[in-house]
Order: C-alpha cells, then sequence, then structure tokens
C-alpha cells in the first residue's frame, strides 16, 4: 500500500474529490430553476431554454475523452488545477452575460471546464485508493452520491439564490469553490507523472461538433418541423461527423479513445447503462422543476426546496444501501432494479394533474424514480472504471462521463422535442403544459425501461467490487 493510500488525509482528499464531482454535475442542474428569470431577461423562448443546459453538456460530453488523455498525459493534478480555471472563467462570463449568444458561450466554457475536472478526479481516485480494495468500495460509494446529489443539490441551491439573490449568483457561487480546490489541492493529492504520447485535438472537436449538430437538429426540429430538409440535414451532418470521430480513433497510434478498450468485459455495457440512466434522470428533473413553477404555480425558493426529499435519499441510498446491496447481489441486479424502480416512478410522475398537489403528484413518485437513480448509478459506473486495465484509469473515467453527459445532453434534447410537440410550449396554460410535460415523464420512463431491458441482457454478472 502507498503511503499516500495508507495516510489519513486521504480521506480529506476524497471529499476534495468528491466535491469537484458535486460542482461540475451541479452546474447541469443550478440553472434550473433560474431558468424562468433567464428567459424573461435574456430573451430565451420556451423551445431554445434548454440550451442553456445543453451548451454546457454538449461541451462538457465532446471533451470529456481529451480531459480524460490530458489527465494521463500531463498528470492528474495539472489538469484538475487547470479545469478549475476554466470553470472559473466560463462562471463570471455566464453570469455578467446580458444576452443569449453571451450566456451560452460562458456555459460552453464551463463545459470546457468540468471536462478537465471530471475525469482528473477520478484518475486522482483510483491513485489515492486504489491500493486498498477495502477503502476503495467506500470511497466509490462516497464519490458517486457527489454526482447525483449534486444535480439534485443544485435545484435547491438555484431555488434559494434565484428567490432570495438573483440568477447570475448561480453561477458565480463557483468562484470561491474554485478558489478553495485550487489552494488545497497541492497539498492533499499526489503530484502524479508527465509521460510522453500525442494529443487527438481533430478527434475531440470531431466528436463535440458531431454531438451538437445532433442535439441542435432535434432540439430545433418541433419548430421548423421533423420533415425539414435543414433538420435531416443537419442530422445526416452529425451523424458523418460522428462517425469520422469513430474511423479517426481506428486508425490513429495514439486515439483519443482506442476501441479496444471497449474489449473489456462489461465495459461496454456498463457504459450503455450510464449514458440511458442521463438520458433518462435528467429531462425528469429538468420538467419536473418546469411542473412546479409553470403549472403548481411554486416561486423559486419553494420549487427548489421541493426537491430537497430526493437529495436527502439519494445520499443515504447511495451510500449506505447500495454498497450493501451490491456486495450481496451483485452489481447486475442492482443496475437492472434500479432502472426498473426509476423507470417506474417516471411513469407515476406521468400520471400529475393540472391541479395537482406536491404530496400526491410529486413527492411519492419523485422518491421512487431517486430511489432507483441512486440504486443504479454507484454500480454502473464502478462497473465500468473497474473493468478498465489500471493504466487506462483517466481514460475509462473520460468514457463513462462522456455517456453520462451525452445520454444527458441527447435524452433532454428528444424529450424536450416531443413534450414541446405535446403542449409543453404553451406557457399560461396549466393543461396543454401538464400534458407535455407528462409526455416528457413517460418518453423518460419508457428509456429507463429500455435501459433495464439492455443492462439485463448485456451484462455479465459479477460484483461491484
Amino acid at each position: 500500500m502507498s503511503q499516500q493510500s495508507a495516510s489519513p488525509r486521504r480521506w480529506v482528499a476524497l471529499a476534495l474529490i468528491a466535491l469537484a464531482q458535486f460542482v461540475v454535475i451541479m452546474d447541469t442542474s443550478i440553472i434550473g430553476v433560474a431558468l424562468p428569470q433567464m428567459q424573461d431577461e435574456l430573451g430565451f423562448t420556451q423551445e431554445n431554454l434548454s440550451w442553456v443546459f445543453n451548451a454546457y453538456v454538449v461541451v462538457f460530453g465532446g471533451l470529456l475523452l481529451l480531459g480524460g488523455r490530458l489527465s494521463d498525459l500531463l498528470g492528474a493534478r495539472r489538469v484538475f488545477a487547470l479545469g478549475w480555471i476554466v470553470l472559473a472563467a466560463g462562471s463570471l462570463t455566464a453570469g455578467i452575460a446580458n444576452d443569449v449568444a453571451t450566456e451560452l458561450v460562458g456555459r460552453g466554457v464551463q463545459g470546457a471546464g468540468a471536462a478537465l475536472i471530471a475525469p482528473s478526479a477520478l484518475t486522482l481516485l483510483m491513485t489515492v485508493f486504489g491500493a486498498d480494495p477495502k477503502a476503495l468500495p467506500k470511497a466509490f460509494a462516497f464519490y458517486g452520491a457527489a454526482a447525483p446529489a449534486g444535480g439534485t443539490a443544485g435545484v435547491f441551491l438555484g431555488g434559494l439564490i434565484t428567490e432570495y439573490a438573483s440568477w447570475p449568483w448561480v453561477f458565480y457561487i463557483n468562484l470561491p469553490v474554485a478558489a478553495l480546490a485550487l489552494a488545497a489541492a497541492p497539498a492533499l493529492l499526489p503530484a502524479g507523472g508527465a509521460r510522453r504520447g500525442s494529443i487527438d485535438v481533430l478527434g475531440a472537436l470531431t466528436a463535440t461538433i458531431g454531438l451538437a449538430a445532433a442535439v441542435f437538429a432535434i432540439v430545433r426540429a418541433p419548430e421548423i418541423g421533423w420533415g425539414d430538409p435543414a433538420t435531416w440535414g443537419v442530422l445526416a451532418a452529425a451523424a458523418a461527423l460522428l462517425t469520422g470521430f469513430l474511423a479517426l480513433q481506428a486508425r490513429r497510434r495514439e486515439p483519443l479513445m482506442p476501441l479496444s478498450v471497449f474489449r473489456a468485459p462489461n465495459l461496454g455495457a456498463a457504459n450503455l447503462a450510464q449514458l440511458l440512466l442521463g438520458a433518462a434522470w435528467v429531462p425528469m428533473w429538468f420538467f419536473l422543476n418546469l411542473y412546479l413553477q409553470q403549472v403548481l404555480d411554486y416561486s423559486a425558493f419553494p420549487s427548489g426546496a421541493a426537491l430537497l426529499p430526493m437529495t436527502a435519499l439519494i445520499m443515504v441510498a447511495m451510500t449506505a444501501l447500495a454498497p450493501r446491496l451490491a456486495a450481496r447481489f451483485g452489481a447486475k441486479a442492482l443496475i437492472v432494479s434500479g432502472l426498473v424502480a426509476l423507470a417506474a416512478g417516471l411513469y407515476w410522475l406521468s400520471l400529475a394533474h393540472p391541479d395537482g398537489t406536491f404530496a400526491a403528484d410529486v413527492l411519492p413518485a419523485s422518491l421512487l424514480a431517486a430511489l432507483g437513480m441512486a440504486l443504479a448509478f454507484v454500480p454502473s459506473l464502478q462497473t465500468a472504471i473497474a473493468s478498465a486495465r489500471p493504466e487506462e484509469g483517466g481514460l475509462a473515467s473520460g468514457i463513462v462521463n462522456t455517456g453520462y453527459q451525452i445520454g444527458s445532453a441527447l435524452g433532454l434534447a428528444a424529450v424536450t422535442a416531443l413534450a414541446v410537440a405535446n403542449g409543453a410550449g404553451e406557457v399560461g396554460d396549466p393543461v396543454r403544459l401538464t400534458e407535455g410535460f407528462s409526455a416528457a415523464f413517460l418518453a423518460a420512463a419508457l428509456i429507463a425501461l429500455g435501459a433495464a431491458v439492455l443492462a439485463a441482457v448485456t451484462l455479465r454478472k459479477a460484483k461491484a467490487a
């Protein structure tokens, strides 16, 4: 066991690593409650409002593989620190924005910072705890809980900030956190060594632009029509770019994503589960927040506070329940059952009424969905990371984070298109809004159910540890 692994300070280091994961995921959701105010002040339409989310996650997901590669080549701690600097710059830009374009640029820069932070944080976790097989599952559980907890807590914090300060502070909150992380990293995290190798910038750009084009086409389709040549033209360009990315990876001597890594048992299956988990979970909180504000007429703070029970359940289930169940029943059983529970909770939400109540229409269904998310997330994450060779830790962490973020972006884009087509764009009409949001929840439920079936078929039976 290394000196770093044996040091009691490793748990403080884990807190910093988990904080990083908490923040980069929180930044996907903290804008949720602030969206109506941003829409009024910056001029977003109901249809393109999702780009405040997508601008972040598209860049985040598209550059994650590059972030993982840089972490392996330059040293995880160095890339970790650089990511915080970039994230802070993007947060400042998004906060001072007074028009749509500047806001989206700031969100994109935030996403680039997150793409450096997330894979380097996971690599640092493996460096600190990898030599201690007893502590590693606990570290993974704590780290895993930080992601969905950050996503749900972001909604509450966004409500608190929007209600009692103003929407730009949902971005400014990152600045002191970045300063803390930059100050603490040299003392708590191992330096790591740099090594020689090439960086596939073309591959990173191809993947990011291809993903952005796909999301753009899906989000814009309800406005211009699915049959419009522009829709299919952009989708064709996206498919060509993403196909080109795979072709580049197959030909390069040092690719951004060696396709051979997917030969590892369970790596592809676990990443598919993460991708579809993001595609089901993110639309849930996005439209649940809009239902609370635009149908039930909650103001910003009560809307955020309404999701606190989900946050508490996720934290408890991920840290105390999921590791024990995974050790007893194995990762596959937990992933499949968690996805089924998530699908059931989403279906329950789809039954909400225009004159519904929080106690009847939101609380029980959201708790069931949160429990399903908690049970599926940690074992699928750990299975994906554990499937790769140790020297491919940065790559594997980049791939699994990429899968979740790509799933989030594409899932939200597709579900938003369906929701708008069913009435979600008709602000001021609670009945039509509820019909649109119900369609969104039902679509997300079908994604989660499909994910459960695929996980049952593709995952080999193995324990998460």
